[in-house]
């Protein structure tokens, strides 16, 4: 009876598919003729895998025992006790525990070096795995020396002519310089070293042959590669044969990101090693449909092709991630990521929260009750969040909408149906401006309907009296507030609510995590309330299906009527006279200013404008008009008087740094000028120029830019090309990336990508979300595939609970 082959198993490698057919050939060893040829080829597949050797050193000697049984009962004793000895290798927890090995389990690497790869986040073998080249040396045509080019990467080989040590004082320091001349029979090239070498430096002797690589410079007179790769070779692989030598060094060599302390062909070395031995382990997750249809690699050997491509590899398609090998790791990354957002989507679908009644009279009133009518868009978001808010389970919503699109509004109706049920909002904001803004707003819409649209309204900033802010958190508790405003100052011990039902989180991304959690904690009861999260900062879609993808999501992508764009204009730092005519121009139809600058007063360490210094310098040249100066280290008491002022008309030009970037909203404000605008963010600029043409007039935003480098003038390219938000967004996503877009890089609150660019790979992050999205609908929980269950959890597990609220 022949043996059955390898069965496939669901998030299986390469190993415990080979494996099980040789437990399959284990099975039938004692039995028919032709056995041994079955168990001979489990054998043969077993040692070709990339395994550790004792792995394949066992199943060597379980073919040698039973090629040594003589008889039946022999061959059936040594048969059960290999398989009890390889039934282990079955579960999937063995071949994970192996990967798991630290790397000080590996041959050459020290508690030292391990600390080394551990601080760049390198602390396992799977770790070392992934640990993905970012260039190709091709290596597949050598050089010349009387070929090599100035600005450009070349391998060659050649022999060592001279070399000399010396010592230099390089950045005020004391080094040794090692210095070499190596030739071919065409020419001659020097070869610098400014740090310490290691084992090599005792290879690099005159007359030694060498393949080298690096980048060709000119200094003074002559060529040079300042820390060339230098592999040593001898000499009789090159004589008299540069046919035979070319064919045998020809080769892809992989770069990876330096690390300190370790030369990088011991990295190679290192990685070619872990492959050799642990890369058949790594089970591979994606469903086999997708594998299928888009001819992807298994995991094993897309691991060996990325660190090691083919001669006939094309290195453009590697360098940039496109290779069907890099495709599979991608994907299975961004399978499991958009596996764990989908598995919290439906945690959240089913954990108790407040059903609120919003069919009542006072409820269907509240949109028409308004001082305007709602724009489609805000019509159909108010939708999507009233059905929400009628589930017995919270909802967690992201609202997006650009500068001026009525978010405000949408989230005062959210409000004004939990207060119809008798419970309260919290809405908070990142800054005390903003905040009071807020409050004004909603004050002022409450007031175009008292009866359906009012609330008893609260702000708490700490900037609030004592007395004012006890009184706020004395009503709180009593349930005689219905609407809060406010700061973190919300999320104090002392602040406890009757009854908060909706949690609304405005700017989300200037939170932390653990803020934006506590206020959606701050309910009393067991059910969780309702989270809204609002940003006027556009989020790409790969973004959002992201960092955001366990949220609802709802876009406000339509501006009220009149709203017009405004006009954006790049000036200089010579465009003074310019600037002080449009000034002009702007407050002799008796329009406002804003003047922004980066800083509050002159530093001396950073040669920029200051607020302070140019509202006196404005003030001289434009006597006749009323010129003030807002900032965040003024006091709350003082800030407010001067926007005050402002708003009724009372002040012309308005000097002011980025306190008044969102939440600032004056109808006859008509120019921006924004002073240093290399030195803002994309999307702070976008936010500065929405404060202006928010009335009848159209605005204009001037941008003075005073130098800047690279990514400053493709922020300021962006300004100039669109007022989209969106297109905003993803032109800042691919010049920053998603960390800094989203402000969490120092506080690690974004979902660590190892492998994944969500620029270079949106349109994988969509493949990988629907086939996350139908694994689910198959088997909600992942209650039958309890290995990739596992796998999600491995991999965001801790990341994914950080993300909580958004």
């Amino acid at each position: 009876m022949a043996a059955a082959g390898p069965r496939a198993v669901s998030g299986s490698n390469a190993f415990e598919e080979a494996s099980l057919g040789l437990v399959a050939a284990l099975r039938s060893v004692a039995s028919e003729d032709g056995t041994y040829r079955e168990l001979r080829r489990a054998c043969a597949s077993f040692e070709a895998l990339a395994v550790p050797e004792d792995l394949r050193a066992e199943v060597r000697a379980i073919a040698l025992q039973l090629t040594a049984a003589k008889t039946l009962d022999a061959r059936e004793r040594v048969a059960d006790d290999a398989r009890a000895r390889i039934e282990p290798w079955l579960r999937p927890e063995f071949s994970e525990s192996l990967l798991a090995r630290p790397l000080s389990v590996l041959s050459g690497i020290g508690p030292k070096r391990a600390q080394t790869f551990s601080d760049r986040g390198l602390h396992t073998i799977e770790d070392i795995l992934f640990y993905l080249p970012t260039r190709y040396d091709d290596r597949r045509a050598l050089a010349q020396i009387c070929d090599l080019e100035v600005g450009r990467r070349a391998t060659f080989i050649g022999r060592i002519n001279s070399v000399d040590f010396k010592s230099r004082r390089i950045k005020g320091r004391g080094r040794r310089l090692l210095e070499a001349v190596i030739n071919d029979e065409t020419g001659s090239v020097n070869l610098k070293w400014f740090r310490a070498l290691g084992s090599l430096e005792k290879e690099i002797v005159r007359g030694g042959v060498f393949l080298v690589t690096g980048d060709v410079k000119r200094y003074r007179f002559a060529m040079e590669i300042v820390h060339p790769e230098m592999e040593r070779i001898e000499a009789s692989e090159v004589e008299g044969a540069p046919a035979a030598d070319e064919a045998t060094h020809r080769s892809v060599q992989p770069s990876y990101p330096l690390l300190e302390g370790v030369p990088p062909r011991t990295v190679r070395r290192l990685i070619r090693s872990v492959l050799l031995s642990y890369s058949d382990l790594v089970a591979g997750q994606l469903p086999a449909p997708l594998v299928e249809a888009r001819k992807l690699p298994a995991v094993g050997p897309a691991l060996r092709l990325v660190h090691a491509p083919d001669l006939h590899a094309e290195l453009p398609d590697y360098e940039e991630f496109r290779s069907p090998a890099h495709e599979r790791l991608l994907l299975e990354e961004l399978y499991l990521l958009q596996l764990g957002l989908a598995l919290r989507r439906s945690a959240r679908a089913r954990s108790p929260g407040i059903a609120l009644g919003i069919s009542g009279e006072r409820v269907r009133a509240a949109p028409h009750s308004l001082p305007f009518t709602l724009t489609s868009a805000q019509q159909r978001v108010w939708d999507e969040i009233g059905r929400d808010l009628a589930r017995p389970h919270p909802m967690n919503r992201l609202l997006q909408g650009d500068v001026g699109s009525g978010k405000t509004a949408v989230a005062l109706l959210a409000a004004v149906a939990v207060a119809a049920n008798g419970r309260q909002t919290a809405l908070m904001a990142p800054t005390e401006l903003l905040a009071e803004q807020h409050a004004r707003s909603l004050a002022a819409l409450m007031a175009a309907s008292p009866r359906v649209l009012g609330l008893r309204l609260g702000l708490l900033t700490a900037s609030v009296s004592r007395a004012q802010a006890s009184e706020v958190i004395e009503a709180l508790a009593a349930g005689a507030i219905d609407l809060v405003v406010g700061t973190h100052a919300l999320i104090q011990e002392k602040v406890a609510y009757a009854d908060l039902a909706l949690a609304i989180i405005d700017e989300q991304h200037r939170f932390g995590v653990l803020q934006r959690a506590a206020l959606a904690g701050a309910a009393s009861g067991v059910e969780s309330p309702h989270v809204l999260v609002m940003t006027a900062t556009p989020i790409p879609r790969t973004l959002a299906l992201t960092g955001y993808g366990d949220l609802e999501l709802s876009v406000i992508d339509e501006l009220p009527p009149g709203r017009t764009a405004s006009e954006t204009i790049l000036m200089q730092s010579g465009d003074g006279a310019r600037v002080m005519e449009r000034i002009r121009d702007a407050t002799s139809r008796g329009e406002q200013v804003y003047v922004v600058y980066p800083l509050v007063e002159e530093s001396e360490k950073i040669d920029l404008r200051s607020a302070v210094e140019s509202s006196e310098q404005i003030a001289r040249a434009f006597p006749e008009l009323r010129v003030d100066l807002v900032h965040g280290r003024l006091d709350a008491e003082s800030r407010e008087r001067i926007m005050a002022s402002f708003r009724r008309g009372e002040i012309d030009i308005l000097v002011a740094t980025t306190v008044i970037e969102v939440g600032v909203d004056i109808p006859n404000a008509s120019l921006m000028i924004v002073e240093h605008a290399e030195r803002f963010g994309l999307a702070q600029l976008h936010q500065l120029r929405g404060r202006v043409g928010r009335g009848a007039v159209a605005g204009t935003c001037l941008l003075v830019s005073r130098g800047g480098g690279k990514e400053a003038k493709a922020r300021l390219a962006a300004m100039l090309r669109t007022n989209d938000g969106f297109e905003i967004a993803d032109a800042d996503l691919e010049i920053r990336g998603p960390g800094e877009f989203l402000g969490t890089r120092q506080s690690g609150e974004w979902v660590d990508l190892r492998l994944a660019d969500l620029v270079r790979d949106a349109a994988m992050v969509e493949v990988a979300r629907d086939a996350a999205i139908a694994t689910i609908e198959r088997d909600g929980g992942l209650v039958n595939s309890p290995r990739l269950r596992r796998a999600v959890e491995a991999h965001w597990s801790e990341r994914l609970a950080l993300l909580e609220v958004g």
